[in-house]
């Protein structure tokens, strides 16, 4: 009988005995991994913490007590274990499981969230506000709310869980923090932090902790709560009080290494660092992939795979293929970045911990000595980059659009102030599909245009993002970006040659002499504004440029419309507010055109959650459908025509 049917909520998990939890976990790990073969997901990382996550609900009541993940793609057992089993046939989808902690699908998650090394700071928050609503746990209030921090996939090294940290340390109550140390990120973690804890995970053994426990019994953090903490422990546990642990520093008792697939060690740690009234961190070791050997071994592929296929082959163990699509964005861009820099030797580049998600793995093998992965620190990699630049260098910074907003100050203050052309990658603009809220690249051109000398662009296709890059090696006067979506790139345009980018001019693509309507579209929305022409035919006479610039807009082109009368509809994949949309309406304002004829299709002011990017792109009302409903609507409205109007419009 399946164990894992009967669990509706944290209170059935409790009433099982220890005997029955192995179990359990086998059916959590075989419902993940069937269900991110159908939808994809976050495969790797889930497995990983099913045992600690069974052991911490197990020990702890989430339902009074704080429960936060960081990065937050590791919450999958989690979800399954508070009532929302119902949910997973429709992981990633609408109406269906978030693939990453959503308040809104249960009081179990208290924030939202899907980027790196924010639960310790977050955690810290809701301690003090626990405190200073005396609910905190205490030993005098044994009825108050603990909490509890999971941290993990090397995100311990983001500076913002380095703030929490040195936060925490302060924190005169309980306050634990579960560092899930399963020796990789996304990819191979990178750094000195890293390489202190790869060395803690070999060189720390049991008979080392049991030498030197009782003397940091007394000298450590926490004083008489260590002691006696130290003394309720088994000898088995008190083994694993560290010496000259890394948070020591930090003024935060630890403990471990232990083996976070060990659930008896993990129920009795945590059932010790449950009655400790001091900020503790309990180090667990756990394998990426747990559970399922084509996981274990390939952890960084099966991270968060699209669909696949798996069989169990006799005498051949288990054979596993991926669904593959059609030619990726990412995949085109790390080609074109590896052709560039073996054609100019100046140009180097960064990753911030996504180097198969940005496309630049190959390229790291092919100039190892030009090419770096900074881990979880985008910031870092920014000011970094900003260096390189100053020393005479080309930087290219790849960075999926939504963890660009973690390093904006670093764009304002280290690369354009000083003028520096730090070259920025945006992948993942746009909407994203079944990564949701915390993923859409949403606000990148409103951020980055704000910048003096910035130069903002977007590729429609495979051809146009070669080209971007090729300009920006070459555009010295300030900061630069290019953004594309997780997408596959389109051929609609491939056959036309596809022309040098220059500063602040757009592409025409389509232009009949006497348009009754020009659309300017922004990145991919090019393409979809050209299936929308497909279908509405001959009934309207509609002109087609590929902007390409959001900053600076091509201002001779609106000139030429707007005096024509040329309604114009602007299309992207981008907040309404501050976008390519909103750079057009500034500079007809700044020229004196007139801003009634300009209509604006792009992202509304509200947040759009996780489903097909298709399902999406029609919540947006930037799909071919709607991009053609508006067309008949704005070519049919009433405008007053000029004599100019007559005359043709596009550049000879």
């Amino acid at each position: 009988m399946s164990i894992l049917k009967t669990i509706k909520s944290p209170a059935d998990l409790k009433a099982l005995s220890p005997a029955q939890l192995p179990q359990l976990c086998q059916e959590i790990r075989h419902a993940i991994c069937d269900q991110v073969a159908r939808s994809g997901g976050h495969l790797a990382p889930n497995l990983g913490v099913v045992e600690l996550t069974v052991a911490m609900h197990y020990v702890f009541d989430f339902a009074h007590d704080r429960l936060l993940f960081d990065v937050g793609h590791q919450c999958y057992s989690h979800k399954l274990l508070t009532g929302r089993q119902h949910l997973l046939p429709k992981l990633r989808q609408r109406g269906g499981m978030a693939g990453f902690p959503e308040p809104r699908e249960s009081p179990f998650d208290l924030f939202s969230v899907g980027h790196a090394g924010t639960a310790i700071s977050t955690a810290v928050g809701m301690a003090r506000g626990d405190a200073l609503n005396q609910e905190g746990w205490s030993p005098d209030n044994a009825n108050g709310r603990r909490t509890v921090a999971v941290i993990g996939d090397a995100s311990i090294v983001n500076g913002v869980a380095m703030e929490g940290l040195n936060n925490a340390g302060t924190l005169g109550r309980q306050f634990l923090i579960v560092l899930n140390d399963n020796g990789m990120s996304i990819a191979k973690p990178q750094g000195a932090v890293a390489s202190y804890f790869a060395r803690l995970r070999l060189s720390q053994t049991y008979g080392e902790f049991k030498r030197r426990a009782k003397e940091m019994a007394t000298r450590m953090p926490g004083g008489d709560r260590l002691k006696d903490l130290y003394h309720r422990m088994g000898e088995s546990s008190k083994a694993f009080i560290a010496e000259n642990h890394w948070f020591e520093h930090f003024g935060i008792v630890t403990v471990g290494p232990i083996d976070g697939h060990d659930l008896p060690t993990l129920i009795e740690f945590l059932n010790e660092a449950k009655h400790f009234d001091h900020p503790m961190v309990l180090h667990v070791k756990t394998v990426k992939g747990k559970g399922f050997e084509f996981a274990e071994q390939d952890s960084c592929t099966f991270h968060s795979p699209s669909p696949f296929t798996l069989e169990t082959l006799e005498n051949e163990g288990c054979r596993v293929e991926l669904k593959k699509g059609g030619r990726s964005f990412t995949a085109a861009f790390g080609d074109a970045l590896g052709d560039l820099m073996a054609s100019d030797p100046r140009v180097v580049a960064c990753t911030a911990a996504m180097p198969d998600g940005t496309g630049i793995s190959k390229v790291i093998e092919r100039f190892p000595t030009r090419v770096w992965d900074s881990g979880i620190c985008e910031s870092h990699a920014l000011d970094m980059m900003a260096g390189l630049a100053k020393t005479g260098w080309k930087p290219f910074f790849a960075v999926y659009s939504t963890f660009l907003q973690r390093a904006f100050d670093q764009a304002f203050q280290e690369a354009a102030l000083q003028g520096l052309p730090v070259r920025l990658c945006l992948d993942r603009a746009g909407l994203v599909g079944g990564d949701g809220a915390v993923h859409h690249g949403f606000c990148d051109v409103a951020l980055l245009s704000v910048l003096p000398k910035a130069c903002v662009m977007a590729a429609m296709d495979e051809p146009s993002l070669k080209a971007s890059l090729a300009f920006m090696a070459e555009y010295a006067e300030g900061i630069s970006s290019v953004r594309y979506p997780r997408d596959s790139v389109s051929a609609r345009f491939a056959n036309v040659p596809c022309p040098p980018f220059e500063l602040g001019r757009a592409r025409p693509l389509i232009t009949p002499d006497h348009p009754d309507v020009a659309v300017l579209a922004f990145g991919t929305s090019v393409i979809d504004a050209a299936t929308a022409l497909d279908s509405l035919g001959d009934e309207i006479s509609v002109a087609l440029y590929d902007a390409r610039f959001a900053k600076p807009v091509d201002e001779q082109l609106l000139r030429r419309l707007l005096e024509a009368r040329i309604p114009i509809v602007t299309v992207e994949d981008h907040s309404i507010r501050g976008g390519f949309g909103s750079n057009v309406l500034d500079a007809c304002h700044r020229l004196g055109l007139d801003t009634r004829l300009v209509t604006r299709l792009a992202l509304p002011d509200d947040w759009i959650y996780q489903g097909e990017r298709k399902e999406q792109l029609i919540e947006a009302g930037i799909d071919p459908a709607t991009i053609a409903r508006t067309l008949r609507l704005v070519a049919t409205a009433p405008v007053e025509r000029s004599p100019s109007a007559k005359t043709a419009v596009h550049p000879s």
